[in-house]
């Protein structure tokens, strides 16, 4: 079988190429922030009777949040705004940092009270390890089917909490909490 030339593409081809690219997940990206930061305004704006809340920690989102944040106590972050933010990371890992932002609101104070030094790096460590995102779970579906889909989001985050709870434990032997 006879191989074709190769050539070193021109500087042009490459700088489309990328542009392309980057521009495709920029408008990917902030679509789903978009809409998920519409969601999350909606939610802490709002309670459960669609009345106007003074207080977001007596919104819809702080509800939801709330009842998943003792599954993340252990990991030293059981606000559930932490929770909150974990949560809305399964839609894009992006939508993390745009949850903490809009319920901190540039509170940095309020950023404190969530989050120690060792909670903090125990959280990052949790959203890194993680699902990725919804996208890449149906990928995972169409390629593998449901059944494999769910197992590997379940053991991702079985992964991602174990290790953060080892990252905790050790930061908390060691004084650092």
């Amino acid at each position: 079988m006879e191989l074709p030339n190769y050539r070193l593409p021109s500087l042009g081809t490459v700088c489309r190429l990328a542009w392309g690219k980057a521009k495709e997940f920029a408008k990917k990206a902030f679509t789903v922030v978009f809409a998920a930061t519409i969601l999350i305004w909606f939610l802490q704006t709002f309670d459960v009777r669609f009345n106007v809340v003074a207080d977001q920690s007596q919104s819809m989102l702080a509800a939801i949040g709330a009842v998943f944040a003792p599954i993340f106590a252990p990991l030293g972050f059981g606000d559930w705004r932490a929770a909150t933010a974990v949560l809305t990371g399964f839609m894009a890992k992006e939508n993390v940092i745009s949850t903490i932002t809009q319920l901190v609101g540039g509170n940095l104070a309020l950023l404190t009270t969530i989050f120690t030094p060792l909670a903090a790096y125990s959280f990052l460590v949790f959203v890194l390890l993680y699902t990725p995102c919804v996208m890449s779970i149906i990928t995972v579906r169409s390629e593998l089917g449901g059944k494999y889909a769910a197992a590997i989001v379940v053991v991702q985050c079985i992964i991602a909490w174990i290790v953060a709870f080892v990252v905790h434990g050790i930061g908390l032997l060691l004084g650092l909490g």
